[in-house]
């Protein structure tokens, strides 16, 4: 465990986690049978008392709930701008857990959850904000009027040639008619979308959707 821990910045949450190579040259070093690591226990005093150690002699403490808030904030703020994916978000918090000597919380998957809400939230506000009253119900007519633009403005053009070419202005001419700030997403600090990325915009849609209604 305390290899693991130094290698991987955390505990193994299982014997699986270990690689075989590793159990049978740390055997070879303490002079047991590679076997008699499948006995040990996952659960109850002597890990708790084993795991204490490894923490002491690497200068690592437990987590807190109050650290739990503090990453979280720290997600929104300074990674989810960047980063797009549930796992590179995971590797950021792992990472800065190690940066601060802390053990990574058991519910790693809840403080990503809660980094990337917040930060989709601030992001809808900022950019509600931004937007004029007259802005803001041409977005709405827009979202539920009946007259397909809105999946005219997200449909592949298709091959370039010049009947596309003007339809692609037509869509421009209209879409300028919402009024939208040149500025709009200035000071969002949100970074580049990558491909495969989009699977963020329904969740921020939704979060926008929620703002909006109570906002009116």
């Amino acid at each position: 465990m305390l290899k693991f821990f130094e290698q991987e910045g955390r505990f193994p949450r299982h014997a699986g986690e270990v690689p075989k190579a590793a159990v049978d040259y740390v055997a070879r070093q303490v002079k047991v049978e590679p076997e008699l690591f499948g006995e040990y226990r996952w659960s109850g005093s002597t890990i708790e008392y084993h795991r204490a150690q490894v923490r002491e002699a690497l200068g690592f403490r437990e987590s807190t709930r109050a650290d739990e808030d503090v990453l979280a904030e720290w997600l929104a703020d300074k990674i989810c701008p960047m980063v797009f994916t549930d796992e590179g978000l995971r590797s950021a918090l792992l990472a800065r857990c190690r940066t601060l000597k802390i053990e990574p919380p058991g519910r790693v998957e809840r403080i990503v959850g809660a980094g990337r809400a917040r930060f989709e939230r601030e992001f809808c506000l900022h950019v509600l904000n931004g937007l004029s009253a007259d802005s803001a119900r041409s977005l709405w007519e827009l979202a539920t009027g009946e007259d397909g633009f809105l999946l005219e403005l997200k449909s592949d053009p298709g091959r370039l040639g010049l009947e596309t070419l003007l339809e692609e202005i037509v869509k421009l001419r209209r879409a300028k008619t919402l009024g939208l700030s040149a500025d709009l997403f200035g000071g969002t600090r949100i970074g580049w979308w990558p491909p495969g990325g989009r699977g963020r915009w329904p969740r921020i849609r939704r979060t926008s959707r929620r703002i909006s209604r109570r906002s009116a």
